[in-house]
């Protein structure tokens, strides 16, 4: 059973013993165009904890596939401390989820990106005249997949991997990577680059990394199609990691926890203070040391500062996925359930979320996170 992290289809119905199950064996198909819902309230007292449970019962929401299994958690979790609530999610993806925000056919978001400049406007119209903020609370790490035999511990960093994705470099040996990988028998084989070819926000933020951490190099724009020119398309995050997996001297960015279970190896990244492992850790701390575009409440990130980070220790290829909100204007029943929702997820959902693949928040972001959500208000 293939892990179901990003861009995968949940069932409409899910029981909570079933959601609690993700941790270990989420499964599904990789579609990431099938509309579908999360459904799973849990039943039982409130756990221990000071879950603010008022509000409305029933929640809905839609958009990002890459966030949705850490929703079903939150939404398990929400279930269980505040007993009767759900959350029902669409991951529909990104775009249509802020379309069904502004249209205001969802009480919040979920998006990859944040509101484009021409939403913003309709999003505050949408909101009764107050602006929607952006809220990041569900973080993934890339992983750069590979298959190379007798080379464990590859070393890579920005300017290799833009010019391996743009085909010059195109050998395992070339001096670029050697140089990186002092000491490691490096074969003269050819290198095949693995790309989404699917429309994929994991390829548009694997593109704005690449953008940050190599501008000299990387000639290409982001987007979610793939720009650079070089290699092998795969449909979806399942068929990079089979790719990779198929195809001797291939590598390929793939959400951490497909390459995980399919056991494949993954890169570590220099950043320029020395070669970092992909862990819990290594991501925690390029995401706590994340600046924001604007001071306030409306947490939208620049991404350059993660992805172009240079700090020790620190991994920078993380994507990150928002909730998209009304700052004000929900009525009131409403308001508090969504920051209810929001603050159980922020909170006791953290628990789980690295075997699912994802990143836990570290603290002093959730402290920021956390305020903005203690301001959402209401019309009454």
């Amino acid at each position: 059973m293939k892990r179901n992290i990003f861009g995968k289809v949940f069932l409409t119905t899910v029981s909570a013993t079933a959601i609690a199950g993700l941790t270990l064996t989420a499964c599904g198909s990789d579609n990431n165009s099938t509309s579908s819902g999360t459904s799973g309230s849990a039943s039982g007292s409130a756990s221990a904890g000071s879950a603010d449970c008022g509000g409305k019962a029933t929640l809905t929401a839609e958009g990002s596939t890459a966030q949705q299994n850490a929703i079903a958690l939150f939404n398990q979790v929400w279930g269980q401390s505040c007993s009767g609530k759900n959350l029902s999610y669409n991951p529909t993806g990104s775009g249509a989820g802020r379309e069904q925000f502004i249209a205001n056919n969802v009480d919040f978001a979920g998006s990859d990106s944040a509101l484009k400049d021409d939403q913003i406007a309709a999003a505050a119209e949408r909101c009764g005249g107050n602006p929607a903020w952006h809220l990041p609370l569900v973080f993934g790490p890339i992983a750069m997949a590979y298959n190379l035999e007798g080379v464990d511990g590859l070393v890579l960093n920005g300017d290799t991997l833009a010019k391996i994705f743009q085909g010059q470099i195109t050998k395992w040996n070339d001096p670029a990577i050697a140089a990186l990988n002092s000491g490691a028998t490096l074969p003269d084989s050819a290198i095949t680059p693995i790309f989404r070819s699917d429309s994929s926000g994991t390829t548009d933020n694997f593109q704005k990394y690449l953008g940050a951490a190599a501008p000299q190099t990387w000639t290409k724009e982001a987007g979610s199609e793939f720009q650079g020119g070089a290699g092998e398309g795969a449909q979806k995050s399942a068929g990079v990691v089979q790719a990779v997996q198929a195809t001797p001297g291939a590598i390929g960015y793939v959400e951490k926890g497909f390459a995980q279970q399919a056991g494949v190896p993954f890169a570590q990244i220099d950043t320029g203070s020395g070669a970092v492992e992909l862990t819990d850790e290594t991501t925690g701390k390029a995401i706590d040391a994340a600046k924001f575009k604007a001071d306030g409440n409306d947490l939208v990130l620049d991404l350059d500062s993660i992805y172009g980070t240079t700090e020790a220790g620190a991994y920078p290829l993380v994507l990150a996925t928002y909730e998209i909100v009304c700052s004000n204007g929900y009525d009131a029943d409403t308001a508090a359930a969504i920051k209810s929702f929001l603050t159980v997820a922020a909170n006791d959902g953290q628990a789980g979320l690295s075997d699912a693949g994802y990143v836990p928040l570290p603290d002093t972001f959730k402290e920021r996170l956390l305020t903005s959500i203690e301001a959402i208000g209401s019309t009454a």
